[in-house]
């Protein structure tokens, strides 16, 4: 299998087939990287990581996957180029793909990182949109195979702002890779009706199944996984006061953990706000395994880097 050239944007993109294969490269990179291991995938690529957005997982995540592979990656800030004020998103494409090997963009708007794919001559991948955040879902798929042993029928409940860029990604990754997936939600902040028929027909194919709720506990009833979100994404800071009072009932804690199986476990892809959608007592306990998941966006992405940029000819990978 090659995924050389291909942009990484949003899993609807991919195959399960071809998402399990950037499961086992990123387990592979993560047993190689304790062992001491690199490989030199990334030797005289240039990657450049364009962020409109904060971050420590994603930027950390790229900037270190690069460099253990032997690549070098530059950290381009919302002030430190021109990407759609003085110069066009079209024309930022065409340049910096003549200049590096591959795109990284974490933004806002889909639109714009769909737009420097359109026009890059290279790879451009996608560190989080307002709708999507794709490598997150690789690194949690990677936790509860390692957590679990397995990702078909396992059941995960997301709870919280259900259209949120995570509820809509899990959504998709759930149902490519035979997931059941639960969005336990208020009615105003459930997923988008056309994006939940496109993916419970994935489901259809796949053994899995999508379900929308408002009630949080019969959702999380014998879960294997619990997983929450910040009630306020960035840009949306004006809507705390709401957020807070309408998500309220939708709080990971103590009681409802107990409402998932023994073996549960807990997932955030982080920054948490303890006490809000998460209690102190969840996010402590050995039920999450919030940092191992953490850790998992930097050998994932990786992945994703060496799939579709790097060398692989001193890899010996299973299809």
């Amino acid at each position: 299998m090659t995924l050389h050239n291909r942009d990484f944007l949003t899993l609807k993109d991919f195959t399960q087939k071809e998402i399990t294969y950037l499961l086992n490269l990123a387990a592979k990179l993560k047993k190689d990287k304790k062992a001491g291991i690199t490989h030199g995938t990334l030797k005289g690529k240039n990657v450049a990581l364009i962020f409109e957005k904060p971050s420590t997982r994603t930027r950390c995540a790229f900037t270190v996957a690069c460099a253990d592979e032997g690549g070098y990656s530059e950290y381009l800030g919302k002030n430190e180029i021109q990407l759609g004020h003085k110069e066009s998103v079209e024309d930022t494409a065409r340049v910096l793909s003549r200049m590096f090997d591959g795109i990284e963009f974490r933004g806002f708007s889909h639109e714009k990182v769909e737009t420097l794919a359109k026009y890059s001559d290279v790879p451009v991948w996608n560190g989080l949109t307002d709708d999507y955040h794709p490598t997150q879902i690789l690194a949690d798929f990677l936790t509860i195979q390692e957590k679990l042993g397995r990702l078909a029928g396992v059941k995960m409940v997301f709870a919280g702002d259900g259209r949120n860029n995570m509820a809509n990604s899990l959504m998709i990754g759930c149902a490519k890779m035979g997931l059941h997936f639960v969005i336990a939600a208020p009615e105003t902040l459930q997923p988008e009706e056309s994006l939940r028929l496109d993916c419970q027909a994935l489901a259809d194919a796949t053994g899995g199944s999508i379900t929308v709720t408002e009630d949080l506990e019969s959702a999380c009833q014998d879960a294997d996984v619990l997983y929450t979100d910040v009630w306020c994404s960035m840009g949306e800071e004006d809507k705390m006061a709401e957020r807070v009072q309408l998500l309220a009932p939708y709080q990971i804690n103590a009681g409802i953990m107990k409402k998932a199986k023994d073996t549960a476990i807990f997932l955030h892809c982080l920054p948490a706000v303890k006490g809000n959608e998460v209690t102190k007592d969840v996010f402590e306990s050995p039920q999450s395994v919030v940092f191992d998941e953490a850790e998992n966006r930097m050998h994932t992405i990786k992945a994703v880097m060496v799939a579709t940029i790097g060398n692989l000819d001193t890899l010996q990978m299973e299809e």
